[in-house]
């Protein structure tokens, strides 16, 4: 992207302005099972590859993350609630990949079973089913700091060890692990977190709230969300069934485009602690 990036940083407060006010049946407050992220600072981001470099310091506020990458069940409640609106798994817009390259076609049944991740959601509709349970997509900080057991010097959530199918579902040297799919959420409980975040590396890439930039240059230290109303993507984060191991390291990140719902992306939201003390906007 040409020119300094205009950088706007989204505090506490935005956060309470997206969260639903209405209560009842269309609250989705407890279709979500949180782990709570304690707060604390941890450097951010690696040199091993330009756009996860400088390191920097970064605090980060306690806050609660999704256990799961969210599944086709839980979005379809939020579409029966009319709260969200149903993912792209039949019109032909979904991002897929086949022996015959690139194409746009239905999602197959094997994608689609009730504790699987909901794919084929574009950053629009990962955000509305966030502000339905309370909250919004987590900061490229936040994931990165959960992601890294609260921050610890570890290249993947459960240490340093390489990848391997019983801890993440990726392409190791066979599609999700011999599926060519998702697996359900969870299938690999030796890949978790310390605090038990299942699927932080593999299974699906993450939307992730922040607008993509090239690097951390100019990146904030003690604000979560980074925007920019000139970005054209929105980072993602994790790696995916279809990616080798080299996106699953916690500081790899991407970006793409955010209309494009694709079977490789899923999400799952973050909210704030409750009795967090807001944060003014700077």
């Amino acid at each position: 992207m040409a020119g300094r990036p205009v950088l706007v940083l989204l505090c506490a407060v935005s956060l309470a302005a997206a969260a639903p006010a209405q209560r009842g049946p269309a609250d989705g407050r407890a279709a979500v099972d949180w782990v709570r992220i304690s707060s604390g600072t941890f450097l951010m981001g690696s040199e091993a590859a330009p756009n996860s470099s400088p390191r920097h310091q970064v605090l980060v506020r306690s806050f609660e993350l999704a256990r799961t990458p969210v599944t086709f069940r839980q979005y379809r409640a939020c579409v029966a609630a009319q709260r969200c609106t149903p993912p792209h798994v039949a019109d032909e817009t979904c991002l897929g990949f086949t022996s015959s390259g690139w194409t746009k076609d239905p999602l197959p049944l094997e994608f689609q079973g009730d504790d699987q991740p909901v794919v084929c959601v574009d950053w629009e509709q990962a955000g509305a089913f966030s502000r339905w349970v309370g909250g919004r997509l987590p900061s490229e900080a936040e994931w990165e700091y959960a992601a890294r057991s609260q921050g610890r010097d570890a290249a993947y959530p459960w240490g340093d060890e390489a990848p391997t199918c019983d801890r993440a579902v990726f392409d190791d040297g066979r599609e999700g692990c011999g599926r060519s799919a998702t697996w359900r959420v969870c299938s690999r409980p030796r890949g978790n977190t310390e605090q038990g975040l299942c699927d932080m590396a593999g299974n699906v890439m993450e939307w992730m709230q922040d607008a993509y930039h090239s690097s951390y240059l100019g990146a904030p230290g003690e604000c979560d969300v980074w925007e920019d109303p000139e970005a054209a993507k929105r980072v993602v984060r994790g790696g995916s069934w279809y990616n080798g191991n080299s996106l699953l390291p916690a500081t790899a990140r991407g970006g793409v485009v955010p209309d494009l719902p694709s079977r490789l992306i899923g999400f799952r939201p973050m909210r704030l602690s409750p009795g967090e003390p807001m944060q003014p906007a700077k």
